[in-house]
């Protein structure tokens, strides 16, 4: 009501393919704190629904100094939401309690800074309950490089996962899942000879190749077209984005049981 998008037409994604943002050079916003509470509410929404983490982070870099195409991209999220309002996380009661994690990367995705984009998420069962995007803090040298990052902090997050899943009373005996889209990422992992194409990310090395012969995790690959966490790091088509929010596990929460 208070952005005057009530008879506005819903659409299917909530951020355009192909954005250029971070490159806007359009006039300023007039009233930026208009697009700063705008913003700060599509924060709080990204914790029951992870669709839009990477849209809302894209949109979160620009509080200081909004264009008029940052106000127009928000409101784009608002008419995506305008058009599913039912859809949340449903953990159901029928949960095996298993866990799956699914990381990804954005080589070089900021056209500023080029720093990467890390996005993970872990499925509980079918129910997605840990996920994030996030630009990593350093310069990646290679795509590589920048999907073992990604791999590296999903691992830390699985790891707090698994401890807090046992202090329930939930154990997991066997290696967690975790599907990467990077063969050489993966060849990494599993290869412990340490090179000069590697040194400069030997701790999250170590890091990632302990965590596999403690046996927290087993990592495997998986086609880009089939990566999950792929709808966190990247703005897809519309065909892509319904796949994607299918295999996340989001589910529409009006829908008879």
């Amino acid at each position: 009501m208070e952005t005057g998008m009530l008879g506005s037409r819903p659409v299917s994604t909530p951020i355009e393919e192909n954005h250029r943002l971070a490159l806007a050079e359009g006039p300023l916003l007039s009233d930026a704190a208009q697009y700063r509470c705008l913003v700060g509410r599509l924060i709080y929404l990204c914790f029951t629904r992870p669709e839009l983490s990477y849209s809302v982070h894209i949109l979160s870099q620009f509080m200081h100094q909004p264009h008029e195409e940052h106000w127009q991209a928000a409101l784009r999220v608002v008419r995506y939401l305008k058009g599913r309002p039912e859809q949340g996380v449903l953990l159901r009661r029928e949960n095996d309690f298993t866990l799956h994690a699914w990381c990804d990367s954005d080589w070089a995705g900021c056209p500023l800074t080029r720093r990467s984009l890390t996005g993970w998420v872990i499925l509980l069962g079918n129910s997605p309950i840990s996920w994030k995007t996030k630009k990593q803090h350093t310069v990646s040298r290679s795509s590589a490089e920048a999907e073992y990052r990604s791999m590296a902090n999903t691992t830390c997050e699985l790891k707090w996962l698994k401890e807090l899943l046992l202090s329930l009373g939930i154990s997991h005996t066997q290696p967690i899942p975790l599907s990467c889209d990077s063969q050489a990422a993966l060849h990494i992992a599993k290869n412990p000879v340490f090179h000069e194409r590697t040194k400069h990310i030997e701790v999250d090395c170590h890091l990632v190749r302990d965590a596999i012969i403690q046996g927290l995790i087993l990592p495997s690959y998986v086609p880009t077209k089939s990566q999950v966490a792929d709808i966190l790091t990247k703005a897809l088509s519309s065909h892509s984005f319904a796949s994607m929010l299918d295999k996340l596990g989001i589910s529409n929460l009006h829908a008879p049981t």
